[in-house]
């Protein structure tokens, strides 16, 4: 592991996640599975005797990859991971998912924990418009995101998505939309017939912008692998953000860093935000924190700027709650 950047009363500097998961520990099936968090060799590669879809399950059982991390054993162990990890990296989660296990952990750890709305639950039909607004004014929600809309094949100027960007705007409240990767192979798996290659570019988000210019949205996984498209956002339009996702440990270090180097070479250091798509596999989460920290083409300042000061001036932090995070 990359170091762990302290405080003068060695604590650990503050972390903001913007893209995490609270899930049940068999969302991706009840035997133990595993991720290669960096991939160094290849993605599953289909073979036609079977479906993609059981190669891709048997890809995620197979012991004899590299740098695995593999799902916890049940619900009690991931909670208790999960909450290991926040406490050891300081890290201030914006949170979605499986509404049961969200308000659980919220529960217990509501300092760290700030509950989104995860579009992805509703692939098929959006939830009700005014449901939403209801919602974010009784409290239950206060950041709209994850828009998994490129799992339904919706382009995110679809015409059903308007109402939600014109209210986000109206109300300031944070968007963050899925455009860039997914599982390898995700039209062939169960649950996104619909996803798309094509709705991978952060083009598809242009004319939502222009028609709401104040609207603070971010673009998830840094749009990969759409890495001039995801450029020419960013310099056309400034008030866009992106988190790194999961191509912080997915990705082999080698294309992750390529690609970040390039988003920041290019000046859009103060764009990028850390999010590690945390979902079943606890040790992926280290391997996103040191993605960022042992990145020796960053500057420490550069480092802090992903890691936690991006993420505070998009979600307009107030002072005290910087420095509560900071242990002042």
């Amino acid at each position: 592991m990359g170091i762990i950047h302290l405080t003068t009363q060695d604590k650990a500097l503050p972390i903001i996640d913007m893209h995490f998961h609270a899930l049940y520990a068999n969302a991706y099936g009840n035997e133990p599975t595993a991720l290669s968090t960096p991939i160094e060799t290849n993605y599953p590669v289909h073979d036609f005797s079977k479906s993609y879809e059981q190669t891709w399950l048997e890809w995620l059982k197979d012991p004899n990859r590299e740098n695995l991390s593999w799902s916890a054993k049940d619900d009690a162990d991931l909670k208790n991971q999960t909450f290991e990890l926040l406490e050891k990296y300081n890290i201030y989660a914006i949170m979605n998912g499986n509404e049961e296990i969200l308000r659980d952990w919220q529960k217990d750890m509501p300092d760290r924990i700030t509950p989104a709305l995860w579009y992805s639950q509703y692939l098929g039909s959006e939830p009700p418009i005014d449901s939403v607004k209801l919602w974010f004014e009784q409290g239950k929600y206060e950041v709209f995101a994850e828009l998994a809309t490129q799992y339904d094949g919706k382009s995110p100027d679809a015409p059903s998505l308007e109402p939600y960007f014109a209210w986000a705007e109206e109300n300031d409240i944070p968007v963050g939309i899925h455009i860039g990767t997914g599982p390898p192979g995700s039209p062939y798996l169960t649950g996104s017939p619909n996803y798309r290659a094509k709705l991978h570019s952060p083009m598809a988000l242009e004319e939502v912008l222009v028609k709401h210019p104040k609207l603070r949205v971010w673009i998830m996984h840094a749009g990969w692998p759409m890495l001039d498209e995801t450029m020419a956002v960013l310099f056309a339009h400034p008030q866009v953000y992106v988190d790194i996702g999961i191509i912080s440990h997915l990705n082999s270090r080698k294309e992750f860093h390529s690609y970040l180097k390039r988003i920041v070479e290019a000046g859009f250091g103060k764009q990028v935000m850390f999010g590690s798509d945390y979902i079943v596999w606890p040790k992926a989460l280290e391997v996103s924190i040191e993605s960022v920290t042992d990145a020796d083409f960053l500057t420490e300042a550069q480092k802090r700027d992903i890691l936690y000061n991006n993420a505070a001036r998009f979600l307009k932090l107030s002072q005290e709650e910087i420095d509560r995070h900071h242990g002042k």
